[in-house]
């Protein structure tokens, strides 16, 4: 069975390492949004939530290049390919 990506649902997965922050090599965050910079945008969010990443005023950060340099490491796809059948054979 494939699922199909339904419209204003998320379609895009971003996905960051965040060892710089917690030492562990094998930890990443996972967001998803309708577009890449949607989920980018909310990949910026938790890590101003979860790891003290504080964004000021003027929609600056704190640790403005530790932030810049995480998003830089993103892979941003669609998640589309997770559901199509040529990837998920039974």
């Amino acid at each position: 069975m494939v699922q199909q990506i339904r419209p204003g649902e998320p379609q895009y997965i971003c996905v960051i390492p965040v060892e710089s922050i917690t030492g562990n090599q094998e930890e990443e965050i996972m967001t998803f949004g309708v577009s890449a910079d949607q989920a980018k945008h909310q990949a910026e969010e938790l890590l101003a939530n979860n790891y003290g990443c504080k964004r000021l005023p003027k929609g600056q950060w704190q640790s403005q290049s530790q932030v810049v340099e995480l998003i830089q490491q993103a892979i941003c796809e669609p998640i589309g390919q997770w559901c199509s059948a040529n990837s998920h054979q039974e």
